[in-house]
């Protein structure tokens, strides 16, 4: 089963209605970047961050998984897929992606702010000032904020190494080290991207122009098309 991995930015998660702090409007409008998304804003004032990320975990939780996640998850039952997503909602998950890597973390989930492997799984709850682990420190937003390294990038890095395909999907490839992703894959495997803009078209790539939600369930038919029988 040829092994394909899918990498999806901000784009795919947008289309299901999920502003990126790139927009105008929204909940990134009222909150500033430096004010709600970094280590510095969460030492100042951490009620003003839990605050913003309760918000934006409603707003997910209200988003429905669009075209382009079932179309990722049908494509399973053919391949080994594995999805490495820059999103930290759990749009792939509720689609049916049962492989799925969040380099940038999972909303839906909290950590202790005394290290960044206990983690609790929040279901309809939010994070509360007050809010412990069980060491006793008080928990945070499971996302990597500006300014903190990307755990999961080396990961992240020997699944494109191993990939036979890679698809890329909902991202302009501007935000590192996560687009330095499409530069792991061997000279032999085949890169496709499907975005609307692009900042630097990587070598030997196939660009589609087109949202995910128009492109992404084309692309996986033609791919079952030519899956091997097993």
């Amino acid at each position: 089963m040829q092994n394909i991995v899918v990498f999806t930015g901000a784009g795919v998660s947008a289309e299901s209605g999920l502003q990126t702090f790139r927009d105008s409007g929204g909940l990134w409008e009222n909150y500033p970047v430096e004010e709600v998304a970094t280590p510095e804003a969460w030492h100042k004032d951490p009620a003003k961050v839990l605050h913003f990320y309760n918000l934006r975990r409603q707003q997910a939780r209200e988003a429905h998984p669009n075209a382009a996640h079932l179309a990722l998850a049908r494509l399973q039952d053919y391949y080994q897929v594995t999805i490495v997503t820059q999103n930290i909602d759990d749009l792939h998950e509720r689609a049916g992606s049962s492989q799925v890597l969040h380099l940038h973390g999972n909303v839906m989930q909290a950590r202790s702010s005394f290290d960044n492997v206990t983690l609790y799984d929040l279901g309809e709850n939010d994070i509360k000032m007050g809010d412990l682990c069980e060491q006793g420190a008080q928990l945070r937003p499971h996302v990597v904020w500006f300014g903190e390294a990307v755990p999961e990038y080396a990961t992240a890095c020997r699944m494109a190494q191993q990939a036979e395909m890679l698809i890329v999907i909902g991202t302009s490839l501007q935000v590192y080290p996560a687009a330095a992703l499409v530069h792991e894959v061997s000279a032999d495997c085949p890169v496709i991207l499907i975005t609307k803009d692009i900042d630097q078209l990587p070598e030997n790539a196939v660009w589609y122009q087109d949202s995910a939600v128009n492109k992404v369930p084309e692309l996986v038919e033609d791919l079952i098309s030519q899956a091997p029988e097993c």
